[in-house]
């Protein structure tokens, strides 16, 4: 039987030499749609470098970058619309740089990946936010086994907030 994980992905922080290869993929139409302005996005990645709450950080495949995923904790910036999770929740963001790799099954695979790498860390519940018109990323993350546990609106617009909880992902 072959395994079940195939790919492997490297996750390293994003250094200040990645913000123009970020900001390329934000400027990216499959990732603008989803984002603000990428110089407004950059400038944020950019502070979160140095950051204590959010983690930037570089998904390498084969030693290449395709993808910029970043994790924070909502209980440690002030009035954060996620804030009412369990204490220890992580949430994640994640857009994929390269189009030829967008649908394909990249998307469901690194945030998998990344998801168990935080449960084994002790992590007991991740949540991302998709806008709800983000079909593509609900079923990537559904793939994942997130699933839908709220609609809001916050300061990050109209979005499904969907939860995997490290008890509901226990592999045998």
């Amino acid at each position: 039987m072959p395994p079940e994980r195939v790919v492997l992905y490297d996750f390293r922080p994003v250094t200040k030499k990645d913000l123009p290869m970020i900001a390329g993929w934000l400027a990216e139409p499959h990732v603008a749609e989803w984002w603000d302005d990428p110089e407004t996005e950059i400038a944020e990645i950019a502070d979160h470098i140095d950051s204590i709450s959010v983690e930037p950080l570089i998904v390498e495949l084969d030693g290449k970058p395709i993808a910029y995923l970043q994790s924070y904790d909502p209980h440690m910036e002030d009035d954060h619309p996620y804030s009412d999770q369990p204490f220890g929740t992580l949430g994640i963001d994640l857009s994929i740089g390269r189009p030829e790799l967008v649908g394909i099954g990249h998307g469901s695979a690194i945030v998998r990946q990344f998801v168990e790498d935080l449960f084994e860390e002790g992590v007991p519940r991740v949540i991302i936010d998709p806008d709800p018109a983000n079909i593509r990323a609900i079923r990537a993350y559904e793939k994942a086994g997130f699933r839908a546990i709220d609609r809001r609106q916050s300061i990050y617009g109209d979005v499904v907030l969907m939860a995997i909880d490290a008890e509901d992902a226990q592999v045998g």
